[in-house]
């Protein structure tokens, strides 16, 4: 939309805290399907839309993330906050509708109160009427629209009918204002007793504006279940409206149980690994064999020139190994989806709080670092729900330790040297001990770093972990869907761009300037005679010279320089080493033999000027421990950067990380060795 349209079409705002039904509400006037969620700051970035023609109203509405107050303590807070006071080519909106949850009355009140003070023309939403009825309670809007001086109407986001009184509201309010009212900012109470009143006045409006329900109102008989309870009628007021889920309750004896809580736990979350992996791996091998089939398409179309090698190996390469990762991305978040929605997350993030405590962290940390299995970058965005900084930093600078699924065909080609095929369970064994050591090698990391916050993190945030359990439910497919398919577009949209520029970097520094090597083509086969080409021309490349700087590095580990360039060009994408070995190697076939054929390959090789094996027990091992431990993807070092505000935590992770892979390795290979083990 232009500037100067959309400053011709009204804005209305829509804010409140948490779980209040804010979301739903702005699906309902908008027609749009955004998620409504129950974990605190899930809603990242703010919506737009527009309000349904069947409204018969011209006005934007924006639907900002949940904040609690006017005064954030989150990036999310602050994107809301932000929004209120100055959205781009919009300005400030001519109305802040404040969702309100009628069954959380003095909380919720507290955010709307901060936005009267402010100036903001305000209309609240009621919501929850229903669960308020069912505490056998009644809320008067026009005694609450008395004591705070605004309009205030009962909606229902589910029920179309329901709107129409808040859409007369908001006509209403535009055919009487002329202007816009200005907010000014909000300045926090400092002095103890203002705040103390503060928080007086809200009980004292709500224990005016609530009353029990008459007899024939009550939905059931709430006083004889009252007697059967033993509560006092004295306080029914007050204590039905703090009533909990009695459901909820008996669940939560179980799976928040200091001893069954966790074991439910790591099943739940050994359950969710194990899908990632096996449910996404033939939609991922699906995505590799499309994209490799469309690229040589387009070497027979474009021909075997840099220009048809730049479409099929830079730019359609590139692309698969953007959306290669998608279907881990979606069945990840489907499975989060589900956990959120049913209100397990929340319980997770209290179950593992008290041990990430020990390291610096706390329960908000531990979405994050689950969706970090799956890929680092959307684990980072994920960290923006971390409200304390020096918290959110550390885990943005742990998660690339996270056994990432790129990681994961360098294991297997490495694993598969290792362990005879007749033994492939000993294979698996050793995976999970891999995956097992890059969760206790990011546990290490993070005490040590914690450690060293003043130096390294330099933030001093107070810490707290306050969590709001929700009520467990029905997890609703379209909002689950709809969030899942959200998050892959995100990922796509931001990390895209960004690993498909490093293709081409990566592209050119292997193409150029042996562009048209010379090899001995008798004997071979078109497919093996490119393959070939491909190879002599890496040997030559820049890439190549950067290998041979890297040569004094490599001889300690007992490597060589082809080794060196693998590990360069992994950096754009781990996954890159196995084909960048293939390459170096020279290695031909099909896709069925091309693995057997490498392992060949490797098993012969010998170091340059030497009979000396090139990869042995001690070197491989030493190989899988650099890959635990090194920050190998250029793609999470930028979006470190823009997650961390500069370039001092991403150049941290690169320096530190690698420097204890090469460490690490040094002291595997040469540890091996020692015993015995080459």
């Amino acid at each position: 939309m232009s500037v100067n349209a959309s400053l011709k079409t009204p804005l209305i705002a829509l804010v409140g805290p948490p779980n209040s039904g804010k979301t739903t509400l702005f699906n309902a006037l908008s027609g749009q399907n955004y998620k409504t969620v129950n974990y605190p700051g899930a809603t990242v970035e703010y919506s737009f839309g527009k309000i349904l023609s069947r409204f018969n109203l011209e006005a934007q509405i924006i639907d900002s993330p949940g904040i609690i107050s006017l005064v954030p303590n989150s990036p999310d807070e602050k994107v809301a906050v932000d929004a209120l006071y100055s959205i781009p080519n919009y300005g400030t909106p001519d109305i802040v509708i404040a969702t309100v949850d009628a069954s959380q009355l003095s909380r919720h009140l507290f955010l709307v109160k901060q936005l009267l003070l402010s100036n903001f023309r305000v209309v609240i939403a009621l919501t929850m009427t229903d669960i308020l009825q069912k505490k056998g309670l009644h809320i008067s809007p026009e005694s609450l629209s008395k004591k705070l001086g605004c309009e205030v109407v009962i909606v229902d986001g589910r029920k179309k009918d329901s709107l129409d009184p808040l859409i007369n509201i908001i006509e209403t309010i535009f055919k009487k204002s002329e202007n816009k009212s200005i907010p000014s900012v909000y300045n926090r109470l400092s002095d103890k007793n203002d705040l103390l009143e503060f928080y007086s006045s809200i009980e004292r409006i709500e224990s005016e504006v609530l009353s029990p329900l008459a007899k024939g109102e009550l939905p059931f008989n709430i006083e004889n279940a009252n007697r059967q309870l033993n509560l006092i009628a004295d306080m029914k007021v007050k204590e039905n409206c703090y009533k909990i889920d009695e459901t909820t309750v008996k669940i939560d004896k179980v799976l928040l149980h200091k001893i069954w809580g966790l074991i439910f736990f790591f099943l739940i979350m050994s359950v969710t690994f194990t899908s990632i992996f096996w449910f996404a791996q033939p939609l991922m091998t699906l995505v590799d064999e499309l994209f490799g089939m469309i690229a040589s398409e387009a070497v027979v179309l474009f021909g075997t020139g840099w220009l048809g090698d730049l479409i099929a190996n830079g730019i359609i390469n590139g692309t698969g190994s953007v959306l290669v990762f998608v279907p881990q991305i979606i069945i990840l978040f489907l499975i989060l989806g589900v956990l959120e929605d049913s209100g397990y997350l929340a319980r997770g993030a209290m179950l593992i709080d008290k041990p990430l405590s020990k390291i610096g962290l706390n329960g908000k940390s531990f979405v994050p670092m689950l969706s970090g299995f799956a890929c680092a970058i959307p684990a980072m965005l994920a960290a923006r729900t971390i409200p304390n900084r020096r918290e959110r930093l550390l885990t943005i600078f742990i998660i690339p330790l996270m056994s990432c699924s790129a990681r994961l065909p360098v294991y297997a080609l490495l694993i598969a040297f290792l362990i005879p095929p007749e033994s492939a369970w000993i294979g698996g064994v050793l995976l999970s001990t891999i995956y097992v050591g890059s969760i206790a090698g990011s546990v290490i990391v993070a005490a040590v770093i914690n450690k060293f916050k003043k130096r390294i993190i330099r933030e001093e945030d107070s810490s707290s972990f306050i969590l709001e359990l929700p009520a467990y439910r029905k997890p609703k497919p379209s909002v689950v869907i709809s969030n899942t398919v959200n998050s892959a577009m995100i990922y796509v949209k931001k990390a895209g761009p960004i690993i498909l520029g490093f293709s081409l970097v990566l592209w050119f520094l292997t193409y150029f300037p042996d562009v048209n090597p010379e090899i001995e083509t008798e004997g071979h086969t078109e497919e093996e005679i490119v393959q070939l080409q491909s190879a002599e021309r890496l040997s030559n490349s820049y890439a190549s010279e950067l290998g041979k700087i890297i040569q004094p590095f490599m001889t300690p580990v007992g490597l060589d320089w082809r080794v060196g360039v693998s590990l360069i060009a992994a950096f754009a994408a781990r996954e890159v080493f196995v084909s960048s070995l293939a390459l170096i190697f020279k290695v031909t076939g099909d896709d069925d033999s091309i693995q057997e054929s490498m392992l060949r390959s490797m098993r012969t090789a010998k170091i340059d000027g030497t009979d000396q094996k090139l990869f042995t027990t001690a070197t491989i091992s030493g190989l899988i421990v650099f890959f635990i431990f090194a920050m190998q993807c250029l793609s999470t070092v930028a979006v470190s950067k823009k997650e961390t505000g500069g370039w001092r935590i991403p150049l941290l992770q690169v320096v530190i990380f690698t420097f204890t892979a090469y460490v690490l390795m040094f002291m595997t290979v040469n540890g091996l060795r020692a015993i015995g083990i080459n």
